[in-house]
């Protein structure tokens, strides 16, 4: 009597450690790849996995088929836009066939479900030990080609992947140009130090990955919060480009600071500057100034790459001058985001003669000729003044921008950089076009999340490699590990001289 053929032995845990050997590996996201990998593993580890199973004595090992299947099964339940297949589907009849393979799905309920999985990946990897080492993250976004190609304008037909959309790459290395992509956008929430703490591994916590369609920011804002809220990890200081300060505040700097987020960022130069004004004091780079402020030092922007010594000094001998026009703040912000400030000749930064107490200080500091005349705005008239959190609400953020203080907290972000880096390096897989050759949402969110899972294995184990290195050379009494001295050979002839003496040598 027929039995039919053997029930699934996969189970989930196989089948994603399975990827993830692969990718550890260096091999790229292929299911393929996975199977093999497990497939390398020894027999008792393959029967522990269930990937082996004995049955009326023999061993039987997955397929391929019941791998993809088990995938499949796996991603169907969390798959918020199933791409159907298109297989034996008339052309003109693909639009309608999407449409009936995605109706009655509950998208808003599979989409909370696929970032809770992801999350609960990436988290899973950060060892138990450093999940309180920091609270500060660098966050950035790049460019995640699907290996999808778009439709042709004039086709109304979708594209195989028709989850991913147009996006635009930026390019910061020198000669590179900016391109457009079709795909996503891949997000990364990398620790950093706090300021003044130890050096902690740059792991990474939380990813985002989305359509370029939707605006990135707003991804990331939602999964901080989200980190916040549901795993209760608290945020410190939030490290970001100016990709991200650009953006509407309802969409990014409002959500983070409601979070209890510190904001430390780059500031677009359509932000810099002054913009406007509150009670007479001038808004600019997310600060109240003094109305009397040199308008060349509010110009001031940030230092250029590669400054020498010397213009750094004098950079910040300018921020510092700066300094003494900003209004001072006196409390720190209430329940609703509202804080007092008080005037800089009040606070002892700087002479004005509407303030005679700060006319007794050094005729060194800063003075004000020609104070405001007429009616004196509420800031040149009052010692104090309660600035509501919608001024400068845009920009506002931990430094002054663009002192040294903001210059060397900012310098932490760059362990984003430093994350795609990683990911990208073609020795550890390299993610690029062809690395995953899988279409939809779902499966490119799950294979990039468990690649930031292997690359937070590998941070691990060279930090902690570095950790003991520094230990003992500390125990040694500080000395330096000397690189041994290369040595050459200098009676060694060269080949192609080895070769002439050769042919001289022989007779006639």
């Amino acid at each position: 009597m027929a039995t039919g053929g053997r029930p699934r032995q996969l189970s989930s845990r196989t089948l994603l450690l399975g990827i993830m050997i692969a990718l550890h590996s260096g091999r790229p996201a292929h299911l393929e790849a996975a199977q093999r990998a497990l497939s390398s593993l020894s027999l008792d580890d393959q029967l522990a996995l269930n990937f082996a199973v004995v049955t009326d004595g023999d061993c039987h090992v997955a397929t391929y088929r019941q791998y993809e299947d088990t995938f499949s099964v796996m991603c169907r339940a969390i798959d918020p836009s199933p791409v159907p297949s298109f297989k034996g589907v008339p052309e003109d009849e693909r639009a309608a066939h999407l449409a009936s393979a995605r109706a009655g799905i509950d998208i808003a309920s599979r989409s909370a479900l696929l970032r809770r999985v992801a999350d609960c990946l990436v988290e899973a990897s950060v060892p138990e030990i450093y999940k309180s080492a920091s609270s500060s993250l660098a966050v950035d976004w790049t460019d995640h080609e699907t290996w999808s190609r778009p439709r042709a304008k004039d086709d109304p037909q979708p594209s195989n992947d028709p989850d991913a959309s147009w996006g635009h790459a930026k390019r910061n290395a020198p000669g590179a140009k900016d391109c457009l992509f079709y795909g996503y956008y891949a997000q990364v929430a990398t620790m950093v130090a706090d300021e003044g703490a130890p050096p902690v591994p740059e792991l990474v916590r939380r990813t985002a990955f989305e359509a370029p369609r939707i605006d990135p920011a707003a991804v990331m804002a939602d999964t901080l919060v989200r980190m916040c809220d549901d795993d209760d990890i608290g945020l410190g200081d939030v490290l970001n480009d100016c990709g991200y300060s650009n953006r509407e505040p309802r969409t990014w700097a409002r959500p983070l600071r409601d979070a209890g987020a510190s904001l430390v960022m780059d500031l677009h130069p359509n932000d810099r500057g002054q913009k406007g004004t509150f009670e007479g004091a001038i808004c600019a780079n997310g600060q109240l100034y003094c109305p009397k402020t040199p308008a060349a030092l509010l110009a001031l922007g940030p230092l250029r790459r590669g400054a020498s010594k010397d213009e750094i000094t004098a950079h910040d001998a300018t921020c510092e001058e700066l300094a003494r026009y900003r209004l001072s703040p006196v409390t720190a912000p209430d329940a609703d985001g509202y804080q007092r400030v008080a005037c800089p000749a009040a606070a002892g930064k700087l002479r004005c003669p509407l303030k005679p107490i700060s006319m007794q200080l050094s005729a060194a500091l800063p003075s004000v000729l020609e104070p405001p005349s007429g009616e004196h705005p509420r800031c040149c008239a009052q010692l104090t003044i309660t600035v509501p959190p919608q001024v400068n609400e845009k920009t506002r953020q931990k430094h002054p921008y663009p002192g040294s203080a903001f210059r060397i907290s900012y310098a932490r972000r760059t362990a984003s950089e430093r994350t795609f880096a990683s990911l990208w390096d073609p020795s550890a897989g390299g993610i690029r076009r062809g690395w995953c050759r899988l279409f939809g949402l779902a499966k490119n969110t799950l294979m990039y999340a468990l690649a930031v899972a292997v690359r937070n294995v590998r941070i691990v184990e060279s930090f902690e490699a570095s950790q003991k290195k520094a230990a003992r050379l500390a125990a040694m009494g500080g000395a330096k590990q000397r690189r041994p001295r290369r040595r050459y050979q200098t009676d060694v002839p060269a080949p192609q001289q080895q070769v002439a003496n050769e042919a001289l040598a022989r007779p006639g």
